[in-house]
C-alpha cells in the first residue's frame, strides 16, 4: 500500500456514475475478479474466444489498475484520468471507510469479493515468503495468525474490512455486489451470470457466459505464458498471482488447534451478520 497514494486518491479523485470499483481484502481473488470484470465489460471489442484477447498477453493487473497504488502513487499525486475509456474500472484493497467520499455519493458500482479467512491467510503468507520476504508481515505462520487475531494488517482487521462492504451491500443492493471466492469456485457459471447481470451485461449471444468462464478459469489463466513470467507490478512476479486457488488448502499448513482458534474468532466477529464462510471444498 502507498500511503501517499491513498492520501492523493482521497484528495483528488473525482468519481463518475459509470465507474466500477473492484475491492477485495488481500489475497481474496483480486486477480481473478479483475480478469472476469475486464472480459465482461469489453466483450463487444474483444470476444472471449478471440485469439487476440488482451488476457492472453496481459496480466489482469495491467488491465485493471489499483488506483491507490498504480494510478495515484508517490510520483503521480494528481494524474489526469478524465479521458479514460468509460466505464472506468479501478481496483483497491482499501476498506469502504477509506474510499474517497465522492464514491459514497455517486452511482458508481462496487464489486467486492471475500474469501474464507484461513485460505486467504495462508495465501498471504506464501505470497510474502515467495515474492517479497523483506516485506513479509511475520516470521512464521504462527506469528501471522497471532497478528490476524489481533486485527493487525495493512488494511485493517479482516472482519472490519468484510463487514463494511457486506453491510453496505445490504443497504445498496443495486450499487454494491458482494461475492464469495468459494461460490465462484463451486459454480463459476452462476456467479459470472450474477456479476454480468449486475454490470448490465445483456446476454445477446448464447454461450458467451460459458466462453468467459473458459477464458477466465483459474486453470487457464494460470497456464498462460504472460502469467508465468515477467512482472506488471514492480518487484512482484506475475507467477505469484495464481498459485492453487483451492478451497480448504489451509488444512495443509494450519494445525487443528490453530484452525479451531481462527474458526471461533471468526464466529464471534461475524455473529449475527448473516455471513458464513465455506472452509472446505
Amino acid at each position: 500500500m502507498s500511503l501517499k497514494g491513498m492520501i492523493s486518491l482521497r484528495k483528488h479523485f473525482k468519481s463518475c456514475d459509470s465507474d466500477i470499483i473492484l475491492s477485495t481484502f488481500l489475497k481474496s481473488g483480486t486477480t481473478w475478479l479483475k480478469g472476469l470484470i475486464f472480459t465482461i465489460l469489453n466483450r463487444g471489442q474483444f470476444a472471449p474466444d478471440s485469439a487476440n484477447h488482451p488476457l492472453l498477453t496481459c496480466n489482469p493487473h495491467n488491465l485493471v489498475l489499483f488506483f491507490d497504488l498504480q494510478i495515484y502513487d508517490d510520483e503521480n499525486k494528481n494524474p489526469n484520468i478524465e479521458n479514460l475509456h468509460n466505464p472506468r474500472i479501478f481496483a483497491t484493497h482499501l476498506p469502504f471507510s477509506l474510499l474517497p467520499r465522492c464514491i459514497s455519493y455517486s452511482n458508481c458500482l462496487i464489486v467486492y469479493i471475500c474469501r474464507n479467512p484461513m485460505d486467504q491467510l495462508i495465501s498471504r503468507w506464501l505470497f510474502a515468503v515467495n515474492q517479497c520476504p523483506e516485506y513479509k508481515e511475520a516470521s512464521s505462520i504462527e506469528e501471522l495468525v497471532e497478528m490476524f487475531q489481533e486485527g493487525i494488517c495493512a488494511f485493517g482487521p479482516f472482519w472490519d474490512h468484510v463487514l463494511e462492504y457486506w453491510n453496505k451491500s445490504l443497504e445498496e443492493k443495486d450499487r454494491i455486489l458482494f461475492l464469495k471466492f468459494e461460490d465462484l469456485k463451486e459454480d463459476i457459471i452462476s456467479q459470472i451470470t450474477k456479476l454480468a447481470d449486475f454490470l448490465g451485461f445483456l446476454k445477446k449471444k448464447r454461450g458467451v457466459i460459458e466462453e468467459i468462464s473458459r477464458l477466465c478459469s483459474i486453470e487457464n489463466l494460470k497456464g498462460l505464458e504472460v502469467n508465468t513470467s515477467g512482472e506488471c507490478i514492480p518487484g512482484l512476479q506475475n507467477n505469484a498471482y495464481f498459485r492453487k486457488g483451492e478451497v480448504g488448502d489451509w488444512a495443509n499448513y494450519l494445525s487443528s488447534a490453530i484452525a479451531e482458534k481462527i474458526k471461533n474468532l471468526v464466529e464471534e466477529k461475524f455473529k449475527g451478520s448473516g455471513i458464513e464462510f465455506k472452509m472446505t471444498s
